[in-house]
C-alpha cells in the first residue's frame, strides 16, 4: 500500500499536465555533421538507467540491440536485449521517440519493442504478431547471466575494474536456453503474443539490483510507469515556460533542455553507492553523482543547473569532493568507472567558484578548495593526464607558460600523450582562468596568501600573447616564438601541439576571467571589436575538406568562428564587452537560426551530454553566463516573447521581449523590475530574488545602450565576485 501511495504521489507531484515534453524531439542532431550524433536516449532526469537503440546514427536502418543501460555518455553500453527468433541486427520502422517512452517495429518480423524508464530500472514491452515470444539477453562484457525459476534472470558484467549487476523478471513463464563462453547469452521463449521484461540495475550487487526493481516497479504495469516518467519530464522541463516563437524554435529549445538532463547521473541505491574512486561501497544519505565531462560542461551546463536546480548542483559538487577524498585528486571527467582525464585544465575550479558566488553552499568548500589547490600546484597540467606533476609543470610555475616544441622536435617528456600532445597555448590559457577561480575561492575562505599566489598565476595568459602577430602564440622553453607558424592551420593533428580541437583564431578569445586585460593586449576595445569582426569574416585559405581533415571539431563555421566547439561559446557575447552589444544580438540570432534547427542535422558538433545544448537554452532565453565564477549574465537577443523561469525557491523570473520578431532582434531599452537600465547585463541575484526583465525590441540597433565604460559587464581579473552578490 505504501508503494502504491508513493506512486500516486509521483503522479500528483507533476501537477496539471503541461505540454513542454511534447516539444522534445530526441532525434534532433541524430546525424553527426562530422563526429558523433546524438542518441534518442530514454531516461528520467539525471537517472542511472539510460537506454537507446544501438545503431550508427538515426539513418542507420538496422538496430543491433538495446542496452539495459549505458556506461557513460558516449562510452558504451551494458548488457543487451533483442527480441525475435534471432539476435541479428534488424531493420526498423515506425519509430516513436520521447524522453520517457520509445517504440519501434521491426520490418521483417513486425515485432514491436517498447521501453519506458524508472530511476534504476527499465521496462520493455514486446509484441509478437506470430504469437511466439522470443527474447535474447546477452553480456556485452565478460560476466554471467543465469535464469532464476521460470521467469527471472540475474547477471553481472565486469568492465573497467568494476561490475554491473542486473535482476529482471518476465511477465509470464518462459523457457530459458543458455549459451556462450566468457560472455553469456540467454534466450527466453514463450507461447504468447506479448511479453514484458522489467529489470533493475545495480553497481553494488545482484541483490541490490533486485531491491531496486522491487522498490521502483514492484507490480505496476507498463502504462503506469510510462505515465510517471512523463510526469517527471514535464515537471523538469516545466521549470521554464516559453511563449511566442515558432513551433520549430520550441522544439529546439525543449529538446536542448532535455539534453541538459542526461548528466550527471545519480548512482545512489538505497542510501549506498559504489565508488570507482576507491572501489568501495559507501553509505551516504546524499546522492552520489557521476558522468561529467567538465571541460565541456563548466561553461554552460553547470551554470544552467545552478540556476534551475541549485540543490542538485550542490550534491554533484559534494560528489566531486567525495571523489577527491577517495582518490587523492580532484577529477576532471568524473565518470562511472573513475576519473577519465580528458582534454585539459582544472576546470572544476570554475564550477565550484560559480556555485559559491551564486549562493550554493551545500558542499564542503574547504575540502573542495584543498583539492582544487592541490590539482593546480601538485598535479600535472598535461592534457589527458591526472596525477603528480612533471618537469613541464615546474617550468610553468617558474616561467608562467607551458613551453612549446618546434614542429620537428622530439618530445622530451614521457608523460605527454602521443596524440593529444602538449596543447601548450590552450593549457596556459585554461589554467590562467582556473587559477583565477581558485584565487576567488581563496579570498572567500580567508586563504589570503593563496589569493595573491593564484591571482598572479591568473595573469600567465599574457605570456603567450605575441603582440607582433596579434595572437595567442606558441613559445618555446627559451622564450622564442615558434615561427613561421600559421595560426589557422599549424600545430599537428587537431592543432593539439599548441591548441586543442581548434586553432589560434578560437583561442585568441579564451581568456574568460580577464577580457579587459585581453583587450588591452589587442590595443583597446575598438581594436578588439575590429578583431572580433574579422574573426567572423576571415577565410580558411584552403579547402573545407583540408581544413576539417585537421580540425574535425571545427564545424559550424562563420569565417574562423567555430560554433560547434565549447571554447567558442562566449565569443559572440564579447561585443557586449567592447561597447557594441547590437553585434552580439545580431550574431546570436544568426547562429541559432543557422546551426540549431529541428531536424536530424540540427546540432553542429558533438553534443557532449548538455555541453553544447545548454548554450542554446541560455541563448534562446536571451542571456548567457559569459564567465563562470562571476555571478552575472550578459544579454543577447531572446527568441521568445516571454520566458518564465520557476526557481527552486518558488520565485519566478520573467524575461519579456516586447515587439519581438525575427527582424526585431535588437534591444532598444532594458527595464529590471520596472527600473530602466543603461546596461546589457544583470546579476545572478536579480534572478534568484525573482522579478521581471523587460526588453523593448526593434529592427534597428540602439547604438547608445550599454556602450559607455561604466555600463559594460564586469570583465577584468580585478573583478571581485562577492561584490556582485550583494543586494
Amino acid at each position: 500500500m505504501k508503494l502504491k501511495t508513493s506512486f500516486l504521489a509521483i503522479l500528483l507531484a507533476g501537477g496539471a499536465a503541461t505540454a513542454q515534453v511534447e516539444y522534445v524531439d530526441p532525434t534532433i542532431g541524430g546525424v553527426g555533421i562530422l563526429l558523433e550524433p546524438t542518441r534518442p536516449t530514454v531516461h528520467l532526469p539525471n537517472s542511472m538507467v539510460r537506454v537507446y537503440p544501438v545503431r550508427k546514427d538515426q539513418l542507420d536502418d538496422q538496430i543491433k540491440s538495446f542496452p539495459l543501460t549505458i556506461i557513460s555518455h558516449r562510452h558504451g553500453e551494458l548488457f543487451s536485449i533483442m527480441p525475435g527468433a534471432s539476435d541479428a541486427p534488424a531493420a526498423w520502422d515506425q519509430e516513436v521517440t520521447t524522453p520517457y517512452y520509445y517504440s519501434t517495429r521491426f520490418d521483417d518480423s513486425l515485432i514491436r519493442t517498447e521501453f519506458t524508464p524508472a530511476e534504476r530500472c527499465g521496462y520493455f514491452h514486446f509484441t509478437f504478431p506470430d504469437g511466439k515470444a522470443s527474447v535474447h539477453l546477452a553480456n556485452l562484457y565478460p560476466g554471467e547471466l543465469q535464469s532464476v525459476g521460470d521467469n527471472a534472470v540475474t547477471g553481472e558484467e565486469h568492465f573497467r575494474d568494476m561490475k554491473a549487476f542486473v535482476y529482471g523478471e518476465f511477465s509470464a513463464p518462459v523457457k530459458f536456453t543458455a549459451s556462450g563462453g566468457e560472455k553469456k547469452k540467454l534466450i527466453a521463449q514463450a507461447g504468447t503474443g506479448a511479453l514484458e521484461f522489467r529489470y533493475g540495475i545495480s553497481f553494488i550487487s545482484g541483490e541490490q539490483a533486485k531491491k531496486n526493481l522491487q522498490n521502483e516497479i514492484p507490480d505496476r504495469g507498463f502504462d503506469q510507469v510510462k505515465a510517471a516518467a512523463k510526469m517527471r519530464w514535464n515537471k523538469a522541463l516545466g521549470q521554464v515556460k516559453v511563449e511566442g516563437g515558432t513551433d520549430a524554435q520550441r522544439h529546439v529549445f525543449y529538446t536542448s533542455l532535455y539534453r541538459c538532463y542526461e548528466r550527471m547521473v545519480n548512482i545512489t541505491e538505497g542510501g549506498h553507492y559504489y565508488s570507482a574512486y576507491d572501489h568501495q561501497v559507501h553509505e551516504d544519505a546524499r546522492p552520489f553523482y557521476v558522468d561529467n565531462w567538465i571541460w565541456d560542461t563548466f561553461r554552460a551546463l553547470e551554470p544552467l543547473h545552478l540556476l534551475l536546480n541549485p540543490t542538485m548542483e550542490g550534491d554533484q559538487l559534494q560528489s566531486y569532493v567525495r571523489m577527491y577524498e577517495q582518490s587523492g585528486w580532484m577529477p576532471s571527467f568524473a565518470i562511472l568507472w573513475g576519473d577519465n582525464p580528458c582534454m585539459n585544465g582544472n576546470h572544476a575550479a570554475g564550477w565550484f567558484a560559480d556555485a559559491w558566488f551564486k549562493g550554493v553552499r551545500n558542499f564542503e568548500v574547504e575540502k573542495a578548495y584543498e583539492g582544487l589547490r592541490k590539482n593546480s600546484l601538485e598535479a600535472t597540467l598535461l592534457p589527458w593526464r591526472n596525477g603528480p606533476k612533471c618537469a613541464l609543470d615546474d617550468f610553468y610555475a617558474e616561467h608562467g607558460y607551458f613551453p612549446s616544441l618546434w614542429p620537428d622536435a622530439k618530445e622530451t617528456e614521457p608523460l605527454v600523450h602521443p596524440f593529444e600532445n602538449r596543447q601548450s597555448v590552450a593549457v596556459t590559457l585554461g589554467t590562467s582562468y582556473d587559477d583565477w577561480c581558485i584565487a576567488q575561492l581563496a579570498k572567500a575562505t580567508q586563504h589570503d596568501a593563496d589569493f595573491n599566489l593564484f591571482l598572479k598565476r591568473a595573469g600567465f595568459y599574457k605570456n603567450v600573447w605575441n603582440a607582433k602577430q596579434g595572437f595567442m602564440w606558441p613559445k618555446d622553453a627559451e622564450g622564442k616564438w615558434i615561427e613561421p607558424f600559421d595560426p589557422k592551420f599549424g600545430g599537428g593533428p587537431g592543432g593539439r601541439a599548441y591548441y586543442d580541437e581548434n586553432n589560434g583564431y578560437t583561442y585568441n578569445w579564451d581568456v574568460l576571467h580577464d577580457f579587459g586585460g585581453l583587450f588591452e593586449l589587442m590595443g583597446g576595445r575598438k581594436a578588439a571589436e575590429a578583431k572580433l569582426d574579422q574573426l567572423f569574416r576571415e577565410g580558411l585559405d584552403r579547402s573545407k575538406y583540408e581544413f576539417w581533415a585537421k580540425f574535425p571539431d571545427s564545424t559550424g563555421l562563420v569565417g574562423q568562428f567555430v560554433m560547434a566547439n565549447e571554447p567558442s561559446f562566449s565569443t559572440p557575447y564579447l561585443y557586449n564587452r567592447v561597447g557594441a552589444p547590437w553585434k552580439t544580438q545580431k550574431q546570436i540570432r544568426n547562429l541559432l537560426a543557422a546551426f540549431y534547427t529541428d531536424d536530424l542535422h540540427g546540432i553542429p558538433g558533438d553534443e557532449d551530454g548538455g555541453g553544447m545544448t545548454a548554450w542554446v537554452v541560455f541563448s534562446m532565453m536571451g542571456f548567457y553566463p559569459v564567465t563562470p565564477g562571476v555571478p552575472a549574465y550578459d544579454l543577447g537577443s531572446p527568441v521568445f516573447n516571454r520566458v518564465t523561469i520557476r526557481l527552486e525557491n518558488g520565485k519566478m523570473f520573467t524575461v519579456i521581449a516586447k515587439n519581438n520578431s525575427r527582424d526585431n532582434k535588437y534591444i532598444q531599452s532594458v527595464k529590471l523590475n520596472g527600473k530602466p537600465l543603461n546596461q546589457i547585463w544583470f546579476r545572478h541575484t536579480d534572478i534568484a530574488n525573482g522579478g521581471t526583465l523587460e526588453l523593448q525590441m526593434g529592427d534597428t540597433p540602439n547604438r547608445s545602450l550599454g556602450t559607455t565604460p561604466e555600463s559594460l559587464p564586469p570583465s577584468s581579473a580585478s573583478t571581485t565576485p562577492e561584490t556582485l552578490t550583494r543586494k
